[in-house]
């Protein structure tokens, strides 16, 4: 409501309209070529729906949800058509744009929210260039006059914004506006000071974020080098917090990116758009390297063209957990330019199903037992949200290394109220990058803990407490049972060849390995991809269980591969059904 008033009162306000630039905008945000494509052919892919309309146009659309809704309204679909740069692509961006300030520029709709509003405004100054080509006196007045309205209203209402990435991006927001357009720049003194304070409050001594959400992270990296920018193109320093914040979170981006440049994928978040991070740690000027500690809660292990990286530290807590995963333990592996080992990631496009799914440790590749997971979902205080409960209390870590490998020994308690159990795990990766190897123990050790674990076996008869060992498969693998059952060969598209294979389980049930359906779930397409999983089933029957296993490269696989094949495009252009590859 709060919002819907300062939204009109922000409309008629008549005292500040800018009506020009204090210089010409340039673009600072990326976008996709073939998704650009894919709006002219009127096929509108927002929060995993599809909408073919081929003359409605965006805003004829009747949107299948608000996530939809929210998406259209934000208008990152600008930087797609800006990246397609052609007189039908122009066209398009100009139609929609003016067509959005006829329909909501009067403060309806659900686009004026502090976070929303902000995202627009500066798509809008980016690319100011390419919309007001060839536009007239009259439009070009139009656009001064909705750009000044809604930097009115991001003043007055960005502390509405939620803490974190919302609030960053309001004030971010904000700041470039004001810095932009002419007679806007008394906003700007307050907007500089409160990013300061958020920044200082938000953003860790290691340079994390509550959320432990790395794409999040990159998020507000990106929008604080953007503000820092703007600032400094108009003669201003950013406040102290803020610059400090960026110096920070840019080695901690560099601990959590893959040996393929993408970021690792845990508690929501993505691999983040192509591009993003190499170019957002370029313009940070940043120089520091990635650390050898625990960054924002991730641990991992480099060696040769492979990259280990390891969720090491306890869940998100609270309202901040409302994306988080119960992945505790669980680790990614990528060699060279091609992921191997993966979570299945956040289904939050494909709907709540899909988004329960995913953050549950079977979509994770780490030791869970069967039907219940490290960290257990539950409403907040307001009954509409689900956090994580029953999160691990003990999250242990050590790294080591010698002159053969890097070593990290972690465990968690997060079975041990149901179960009486530890889970116990030692990752090594040889320093050439050719094997990873691991032991997963489930143990009771305290008389409580013991206790515990027997009342567990007396509810199943003593049968056995059942527990598997995932790990999930990028879909790009070729993934085949070898050796009669008792391996597993895994292609890449590099040609590199790797094999898992597995010891017995010790003072347990045998372990047996199977290779099983699994998902990718991807942000940007339309459907969760098929991939494979291979899993390791056992029962532990006593206060200690063991099982170990190695994942390594062929013997003949070289280590000088030339990686030379292309991945496939995002998008299929021009298909009948619009479907993403």
């Amino acid at each position: 409501m709060l919002n819907r008033i300062a939204a009109r009162t922000s409309t008629r306000a008549r005292s500040a309209v800018a009506t020009a630039f204090t210089s010409q905008p340039e673009p600072r945000t990326i976008g996709s070529f073939a998704r650009g494509r894919q709006f002219l052919a009127g096929n509108f892919q927002f929060a995993g729906e599809l909408i073919t309309d081929q003359d409605g146009g965006l805003w004829g659309i009747d949107c299948p949800s608000v996530e939809f809704e929210q998406e259209l309204h934000g208008f990152v679909w600008l930087d797609d058509l800006a990246a397609t740069a052609d007189g039908p692509a122009r066209k398009a961006a100009q139609d929609w744009l003016f067509d959005w300030i006829a329909r909501f520029g009067r403060g309806r709709g659900a686009g004026w929210t502090p976070d929303l509003t902000a995202r627009r405004l500066i798509r809008w100054i980016n690319h100011a260039v390419f919309l007001l080509n060839g536009q007239n006196e009259t439009s070009s007045k139009a656009f001064f006059q909705s750009l000044s309205q809604q930097t009115v209203f991001l003043n007055k209402r960005w502390k509405g914004a939620a803490a974190g990435l919302p609030k960053f991006e309001a004030l971010t927001g904000l700041i470039y506006a004001g810095l932009a357009l002419e007679g806007m720049s008394d906003f700007v003194e307050p907007a500089k000071k409160a990013l300061a304070q958020e920044c200082r409050e938000q953003i860790d001594d290691e340079g994390g974020i509550p959320t432990r959400n790395p794409e999040e992270l990159l998020e507000v990296f990106t929008l604080l080098i953007w503000a820092a920018s703007a600032l400094s193109k108009a003669g201003e320093v950013a406040g102290r917090d803020h610059l400090a914040a960026i110096e920070r979170i840019a080695p901690t981006l560099r601990s959590l990116r893959h040996a393929d440049g993408g970021l690792a994928r845990f508690h929501g978040g993505g691999r983040g758009l192509e591009g993003r991070l190499d170019h957002a740690l370029a313009a940070s000027g940043v120089r520091s390297s990635a650390q050898q500690r625990l960054s924002m809660g991730y641990a991992n292990l480099r060696g040769g063209r492979s990259s280990v990286i390891v969720d090491a530290s306890r869940p998100p807590q609270g309202q901040n957990s409302v994306h988080g995963h119960a992945s505790t333990l669980a680790f990614e592996l990528t060699s060279g330019r091609r992921p191997l080992v993966v979570s299945c990631g956040s289904g939050l496009s494909f709907g709540s199903e899909w988004q329960r799914a995913g953050r549950a440790t079977p979509s994770h590749s780490v030791l869970g037992l069967e039907g219940v997971s490290s960290s257990r979902l539950g409403l907040d205080a307001s009954g509409t949200c689900e956090i994580l409960e029953y999160t691990p209390k003990i999250v242990e870590y050590k790294q080591q290394s010698d002159a053969k490998r890097s070593s990290l020994q972690l465990s968690h308690d997060g079975y041990l109220a149901t179960h009486g159990l530890a889970h116990m795990r030692r990752l090594d990766l040889t320093l050439d990058g050719r094997c990873v190897s691991g032991d997963d123990l489930l143990v009771a050790v305290s008389d409580k803990s013991k206790k515990t674990f027997d009342a567990a076996m007396d509810a199943i008869q003593l049968q056995g407490i059942v527990f598997t060992v995932r790990f999930h498969l990028h879909p790009d693998v070729d993934a085949t049972l070898d050796m009669g059952g008792s391996a597993v060969s895994l292609a890449l598209k590099s040609g590199e060849i790797w094999v898992f294979r597995h010891g017995e389980n010790n003072n347990g049930i045998g372990a047996s390995l199977s290779l099983e359906p699994s998902v990718y779930l991807e942000r940007n397409r339309l459907n969760p991809r098929p991939a494979k999983q291979i899993v390791l089933t056992a029962r532990t029957i006593d206060y200690a269980s063991r099982v170990s296993w190695t994942l390594s490269k062929a013997h003949d696989t070289p280590d000088d591969l030339r990686d030379l094949a292309r991945d496939e495009d995002e998008f299929l252009k021009n298909e009948p059904n619009g479907e993403p590859r």
